[in-house]
């Protein structure tokens, strides 16, 4: 019995689902959503295909940090001119930016390079309850805590 390998012209068929992040740390919640993305829950997976399903991420403002982190974890961005470098605390950024905490923790587990820039673009971040996939009828995906 071989391995099942991914031909180029096999179709790879690409789900859709919807997460609640309400109550849920962003450190899980992110993994399974990287996971997801990545197709590393399908039997069909290989490193070097974007085998993965498309992620919706609904109330990624009630998405908690545990322990300490809202108040030492810092997010830092820069221009790459010299002194332009902004340090922003966990707690400040959620307030202004809820959807990008979660965008910054799934972008930083998925593959650096093309293969991972095409996985995160599956991923759509809404602060909200409300989303704008409604048409693809996602399926709900829940995550244990």
């Amino acid at each position: 019995m071989s391995t099942y390998f991914p031909k180029g012209q096999d179709k790879i068929e690409r789900k859709w689902f919807v997460v609640d992040a309400t109550g849920i740390p962003v450190g899980r919640l992110s993994t399974v959503v990287a996971d997801v993305l990545s197709g590393k829950n399908k039997p069909t997976w290989t490193p070097f295909l974007d085998t993965g399903d498309h992620v919706v991420v609904v109330n990624a403002s009630k998405a908690v940090f545990t322990g300490r982190k809202a108040t030492q974890k810092m997010y830092r961005r820069t221009t790459t001119q010299p002194g332009s470098m902004v340090e922003v605390r966990a707690d400040v950024m959620k307030a202004a930016f809820p959807g990008r905490i979660i965008e910054s923790a799934v972008k930083g587990m998925l593959p650096k390079g093309p293969l991972g820039r095409a996985m995160y673009r599956k991923l759509k971040v809404y602060e909200g309850p409300e989303h704008q996939q409604s048409a693809q009828q996602p399926l709900s995906l829940t995550i244990k805590l």
